[in-house]
């Protein structure tokens, strides 16, 4: 897979039937590996070894309803007090991050109502703090500590 704008992680990987899978220690299974998923294990293992934000506190590919309709997030990460408090939307690295994506997290906010939305390809990493109720927004140039969460 591609190397990233991330430290280098050791994983698991399997094969079957000729398709190569990856674990993922947040859902305890492996999964496929494909060029998003890539970025999302990678950026899992950011999060938790770099940021120190807790596993047990995170959420993959968590289905939400967004104007009726049944979406899922790529990462959403709870505070202390169980409320979520950070989108994370993935991309693969050839995928660039724009307005775009920026909007597929924006729409999941309408329900979910978290004060940080990241955006990432594995390349590109943006970090955006948002105020639900203005619904104005501001690129931070780092991550948030868990605790400001």
């Amino acid at each position: 897979m591609e190397k990233l704008n991330l430290p280098e992680y050791i994983f698991r990987y399997k094969e079957e039937k000729g398709k190569k899978f990856i674990f993922d220690e947040v859902r305890g299974k492996f999964v496929a590996l494909t060029p998003e998923e890539w970025v999302r294990q990678n950026f899992l293992r950011f999060m938790a070894d770099q940021l120190n934000y807790p596993k047990a506190l995170t959420g993959v590919e968590k289905m939400l309803k967004v104007h009726g309709l049944s979406q899922r997030c790529d990462i959403l990460l709870y505070n202390r007090r169980g409320s979520p408090a950070m989108v994370v939307e993935c991309k693969a690295p050839g995928v660039s991050v724009d307005s775009k994506t920026m909007a597929q997290a924006a729409r999941y906010n309408t329900t979910l109502k978290v004060p940080f939305l990241v955006l990432t390809n594995g390349q590109k990493h943006y970090c955006i703090q948002t105020d639900t109720e203005t619904g104005d927004f501001e690129a931070l140039s780092e991550f948030p500590a868990f605790e400001e969460l």
